[in-house]
């Protein structure tokens, strides 16, 4: 069947943690690096769509080329790490050592991978500082804005917004993490995490990696915002934000109604036989000529 069952899902999410726990730094920083440049690119495709006049719902409906491609290549996005990690702890296969081995070092990979594309993006737009970038570069310097200077405007409650923000993304993100596995088939895998990764993104939640590229190239394109106040306001209250969404909201709820120890089925001893009560058995009668 093309569609697996959630508790077989849930164990091949869990077999697909010890796989990532176990990679070494090379692979995860070098995954974990592209995966960076192509969430970057769907986001710039999504502004793209969005300058051209289209509604916001536009830009929604194409940013998810960017994870579908990451997922079927195998890329490491820290984000869903933070779902699929803490499933292995939760089963007793991973280690927290190797959780928080594994999202170090791809959450490092995916932030120079935005970057890389940040600087590559801002010199094409603005053809290497001759012109200004048009409305590209506006969009770019208005999200930027939007992600830090509208938050720190009002003080710790945009702290607090900011991580619930991420929370309300990551339950989405994660979401289409484990919704890669419910297909056997590439065009299955696609539509399922279609869904929950255009709804995040329409609803604007902040999501971690991809304000790696959002806000640093807005900066880059002339934004009236310094890194510290990128990286207090935005990057450190959004991953928190993140972590939680994906860790308490979809791994462990899914754990506990689907894992392993909540399908266990307790069985009787092979050796033990059921002998039924004589005193409330009657004898059949036996059939016409049975003794014949």
């Amino acid at each position: 069947m093309d569609y697996v069952k959630p508790a077989e899902l849930v164990e091949e999410a869990i077999q697909l943690s010890e796989k990532k726990a176990g990679l070494p730094v090379r692979d995860l920083l070098l995954r974990s690096f592209l995966c960076g440049v192509l969430l970057s690119y769907a986001t710039s495709l999504a502004w793209l769509v969005i300058t051209q006049g289209l509604p916001p719902i536009a830009g929604a409906i194409v940013f998810p080329v960017g994870f579908v491609m990451l997922v079927l290549l195998g890329f490491e996005m820290a984000t869903g790490n933070f779902c699929l990690l803490p499933l292995g702890v939760a089963a007793g296969r991973v280690r927290m050592t190797e959780l928080l081995r594994n999202w170090g070092w791809v959450y490092v990979g995916n932030l120079l991978g935005a970057l890389f594309y940040a600087l590559l993006f801002a010199a094409v737009i603005t053809k290497f500082g001759t012109i200004d970038g048009g409305r590209l570069a506006e969009q770019a310097q208005l999200v930027a804005q939007n992600k830090t200077l509208a938050y720190m405007k009002i003080g710790a409650a945009g702290w607090g917004v900011v991580i619930v923000s991420g929370i309300l993304c990551n339950w989405m993100v994660t979401i289409g993490t484990m919704l890669s596995l419910v297909s056997r088939s590439t065009i299955g895998k696609i539509a399922a995490m279609w869904l929950p990764i255009m709804t995040f993104f329409a609803l604007g939640y902040e999501h971690a990696i991809v304000n790696m590229f959002a806000v640093p190239v807005g900066i880059i394109l002339g934004a009236p915002v310094s890194v510290p106040v990128w990286l207090f306001w935005n990057q450190l209250p959004a991953t928190i934000g993140n972590i939680i969404g994906g860790a308490l909201f979809t791994a462990l709820p899914l754990y506990a109604t689907f894992g392993p120890a909540s399908s266990k089925v307790v069985r009787l001893p092979d050796s033990t036989v059921a002998v039924p009560d004589a005193r409330y058995v009657q004898e059949a009668p036996l059939a016409k000529g049975a003794l014949n």
